[in-house]
């Protein structure tokens, strides 16, 4: 379940405005009546795009990182910053060149109310990316000891991060059992045990997300299919998560969708078992087809035989990779 590839999406649309002001103004929300999804889209389609170039441009400043940078320690997250405040924590002496700065950011990344300035979502994500490290930062961990056993061999299990990635795999054969993008600022003031109950919760999301069909990245449309005989893939079947909107793509075993699933939580529960909290690379069926069945191929159906306490949960999903049925033995 290594596979993890990610394409750019759809070319951006227009620029946006820049304002003139000394301040920019206030901004006021506008909204409509929506009585369909036509309405929505087309709601959605009045707002204008920043070009990707120009974002780069906008924030290829230093001020303009110092000006992101004083909204988060003023905590612009919780409330509006007032002007005088964020200039008086900005190391610049010039208000003019300061509100030229400031205006630059405001519209796309950063909103002003009457109370002040606060964050928008894209400029969240900015001072995010840039301050834990996730843009600047490069870290490498050697080999570590990893609870569990191969699923392959029964070997002893190891991780290691190279390249912004965590490996979690076998050092007698070799075999991986999950290697997925992990942003370096998950490594710090954790320790081994921490990061990969860390590195669990974060992955499990992200599949899980894609599975309910929203895009972990931009939270697009995501369209998931079965894949017979995944090309590079050691798998007969897998699973294919394909972001509509970025192009965004996930692929995996079969098992992994199935860690959302409410009869497959409570199965294993009852039993003694709590799949949120368990890493699920230790559960075959999920780094795995050992335990997956082809039961039909036109349309194609597969069916996963998860085991727990001496019973069994035989879980069928079709090529939408829907939960059909579900049979319990005991």
């Amino acid at each position: 379940m290594s596979q993890f590839d990610r394409t750019a999406g759809a070319d951006a649309g227009a620029e946006t405005d820049t304002a003139t002001e000394t301040e920019p103004a206030a901004e006021t929300d506008a909204g409509s009546d929506i009585d369909s999804d036509d309405d929505l889209t087309a709601a959605l389609r009045t707002e204008s795009r920043v070009l990707p170039a120009e974002v780069f441009a906008t924030l290829g400043n230093d001020t303009r990182v110092d000006i992101l940078r004083a909204l988060l320690e003023l905590g612009a997250d919780e409330e509006p910053v007032s002007f005088t405040d964020l200039f008086e924590r900005v190391d610049i002496d010039d208000s003019a060149n300061f509100n030229y700065h400031l205006r630059q950011l405001t519209g796309h990344f950063v909103k002003r109310s009457d109370d002040g300035y606060e964050f928008r979502y894209p400029g969240r994500k900015v001072v995010s990316a840039i301050f834990t490290g996730t843009l600047t930062d490069r870290a490498q961990v050697g080999f570590f000891p990893v609870e569990g056993s191969c699923y392959d061999c029964d070997g002893d299990l190891h991780g290691w991060y190279v390249d912004d990635t965590l490996t979690v795999g076998c050092a007698d054969c070799g075999t991986i059992q999950v290697s997925y993008p992990f942003p370096s600022g998950g490594l710090d003031d954790r320790t081994t045990d921490e990061l990969l109950q860390a590195f669990h919760h974060y992955v499990r999301h992200h599949y899980c997300l894609a599975a309910d069909g929203v895009c972990p990245e931009c939270t697009g449309a995501v369209e998931t299919t079965l894949v017979r005989d995944p090309d590079e893939e050691d798998l007969d079947v897998a699973v294919e998560h394909v972001c509509q909107r970025c192009n965004y793509r996930l692929r995996s075993t079969v098992g992994v969708t199935l860690l959302d699933h409410a009869e497959t939580l409570l199965f294993f529960s009852e039993r003694g078992v709590d799949l949120n909290t368990e890493p699920f690379w230790g559960f075959d069926w999920c780094v795995s087809d050992e335990r997956t069945t082809i039961v039909a191929e036109d349309p194609l159906r597969v069916q996963l035989s998860l085991p727990c306490g001496g019973d069994e949960l035989r879980v069928v999903v079709d090529g939408s990779v829907d939960v059909v049925e579900t049979t319990l033995v005991e």
